[in-house]
């Protein structure tokens, strides 16, 4: 479901939550967030900032296991500028995808070029 998400918004949200649990994702990091992007760092309860430091996060998680997050829906936030995506997180492992009862939301800010500069997870 999407409810008043701007297309191109829409299209990059959706294509990230493609690429992420694939080989593809670090390529895709540099066309969908910006060089000075702030992300958090949810494992260590901790802000990111910069591509560099998302890609070794996301080079970690992956080191330790293969996390899966599902895109159910997108919306535009209370602000009207920002983009809240509901998502499903889980894991896959060598007895298949194991996926949370609950959902969270990744709420999105975007630069002047479209890309994504800052991410925050919240419950619904």
């Amino acid at each position: 479901m999407t409810t008043g998400v701007p297309a191109a918004q829409e299209a990059l949200l959706r294509r990230m939550y493609e690429v992420f649990s694939t080989d593809e994702r670090d390529e895709f990091l540099e066309i969908c967030l910006s060089s000075d992007v702030d992300w958090p760092n949810v494992l260590d309860g901790v802000r990111l900032h910069g591509r560099d430091e998302v890609h070794a996060y996301w080079t970690r998680q992956f080191a330790s296991g293969h996390p899966l997050v599902r895109l159910e829906g997108l919306r535009l936030d209370e602000d009207g500028e920002r983009v809240a995506a509901t998502v499903r997180p889980g894991l896959r492992d060598e007895a298949g995808e194991h996926w949370a009862p609950e959902t969270l939301e990744h709420v999105y800010r975007f630069a002047a070029d479209g890309l994504v500069n800052r991410m925050d997870v919240r419950l619904p």
